[in-house]
């Protein structure tokens, strides 16, 4: 063990007791990896607190020896933002699952961090009101996780993403301190950049939640299409048609595959693509978009519609699509998934672009997403045990991030930068870009302690190793760049 952390590791049995505090070598590579699987580092040790200030107590142990820390929920994420230090403290906060508050006049509640998303619904569903962002992951994943990634999801094309749905959060500042961001507070939205920070900027302990009321009326149908480009069609004449949906989901051939065979989820035989739209809303505005919705489907080409007559059907339908991440693992030992993000006018030509890279690399891709906001998941297929099978795999899943950016996206959409395309931020931002926002993370964490090695390419401005910058920064005194 790294002698700070040997010296460390009596004070967490301290505040802690031993059996929070895992040492094992075996126990510990529990802890190796988040949902993308690729990315493992076994941390130095792991702290299981169970309330705000035990947190607290731990990040000021660390920040006093100068130790790293990384804060994990349920281990879900897909970018590898929950890789653990080999030379830091993990800290879990999946114990810290309570529901605190349930405020229906107010329609809001507040949770800890390790509450499972689809739980805070569960919870108020009697009432009438849910919680609006769903991962595909909602079953599993921690609404901490979420604040942490910003995360979205299926519905996310009309409800929007955690920001818009995270009214206040407690936080353990980078120092130890416990404060309160709230949305309507005074002067900047911290807020704002705490949600989708990626755990970089402290370690949210406490958060308030938007409920929001359950629609009067959901429809769900499924519509087969021969190909790709014929589903395309059909989601640019929806959107084109002034619609916005709740959600509008794709899948190709090959995740079809990939979901039939974990699920028998039973879509159309013969697919090339399936879409997935589902409306809510009052009774009278949803019959009358859902009849135009099945008539823009059929127009584009739908060989077989399938309208969803219970919530049996609905949820039938959205099984193959919510279980296609996992459902690769059926068709191929070991995948990449990415998260782009392009215009939805240039899906036709991406979409055809990645198909070109699958075939002339021979490197299979699924491709699935949120084909009403244009995220993209492709799913980069390969075989671990092959030699340089994994390396042509990360090849292609850096040249779709390449068209994402040739055609004005993203690199990103929800599953956050993390350790895994933090080197693919210089394609998309300049340096005077990154050491902006390298300024207002070491505003927060000046020592470079909290989740370090993350989202930037390099850990310019906070210097190299932690510690506190000495000398003066590098644009102190140059009020004139901004």
């Amino acid at each position: 063990m790294e002698p700070l952390l040997e010296a460390l590791g009596p004070r967490l049995d301290a505040l802690l007791g031993p059996d929070r505090v895992i040492t094992d070598p075996v126990r510990l590579r529990t802890y190796e990896c988040d949902g993308l699987t690729n990315h493992r580092s076994t941390p130095g040790i792991v702290v299981l607190p169970d309330t705000a200030e035990e947190i607290a107590a731990i990040v000021r142990a660390c920040a006093d020896a100068g130790v790293p820390y990384v804060a994990r929920g349920s281990g879900t994420g897909l970018s590898g933002g929950a890789l653990p230090r080999a030379d830091g403290v993990l800290i879990v906060t999946s114990r810290m699952r309570r529901i605190l508050e349930i405020d229906i006049p107010g329609q809001r509640a507040v949770v800890e961090p390790g509450v499972i998303n689809l739980d805070v619904t569960r919870a108020v569903r009697p009432y009438g009101y849910y919680f609006a962002p769903d991962p595909s992951s909602q079953q599993i994943c921690s609404v901490g996780g979420n604040v942490a990634e910003n995360s979205g999801g299926a519905h996310c094309l009309k409800y929007g993403f955690t920001a818009h749905h995270v009214l206040a959060c407690e936080v353990v500042t980078p120092d130890g301190e416990l404060v309160e961001l709230a949305a309507d507070g005074p002067g900047y939205d911290l807020l704002g950049v705490f949600v989708g920070a990626e755990g970089t900027l402290g370690i949210t302990t406490k958060i308030t939640v938007r409920l929001t009321r359950v629609p009067e009326t959901v429809q769900t149908l499924l519509a087969a299409f021969e190909s790709i480009e014929a589903g395309g069609r059909a989601v640019s004449a929806i959107i084109g048609a002034g619609m916005v949906p709740a959600a509008i989901e794709m899948m190709d051939a090959l995740s079809i595959e990939a979901a039939e065979a974990a699920v028998r989820c039973e879509y159309p035989p013969g697919a090339g693509a399936v879409l997935i739209v589902e409306l809510d809303g009052p009774d009278a505005e949803v019959a009358a978009q859902f009849a135009e919705v099945e008539r823009l489907c059929r127009d584009a080409g739908a060989f077989e519609i399938r309208i969803a007559a219970d919530d049996a059907e609905r949820a039938l339908i959205w099984k193959g699509r919510k279980s296609a991440f996992a459902a690769v693992g059926r068709i191929s030992p070991a995948y990449i998934v990415q998260d782009g993000v392009i215009p939805r006018t240039a899906l036709p030509r991406v979409l055809a672009r990645i198909d070109a890279l699958s075939a002339e690399s021979g490197v299979r891709v699924a491709n699935v997403f949120h084909a009403g906001d244009g995220n993209l998941h492709p799913l980069v297929l390969f075989d671990d045990a092959e030699p340089g099978a994994a390396e042509r795999a990360e090849e292609v899943s850096g040249a779709i991030l390449d068209l994402c950016i040739e055609h004005g996206g993203s690199i990103t959409g929800e599953h956050g930068v993390g350790v895994d395309k933090s080197r693919y931020m210089p394609r998309m931002f300049t340096d005077t870009d990154l050491d902006t926002m390298q300024m207002v993370r070491c505003g927060f964490d000046p020592a470079g302690l909290c989740n370090p090695g993350k989202v930037f390419p390099t850990p310019r401005l906070c210097g190299e190793v932690p510690g506190v910058r000495k000398g003066p920064h590098p644009y102190e005194g140059k009020a004139d760049i901004f």
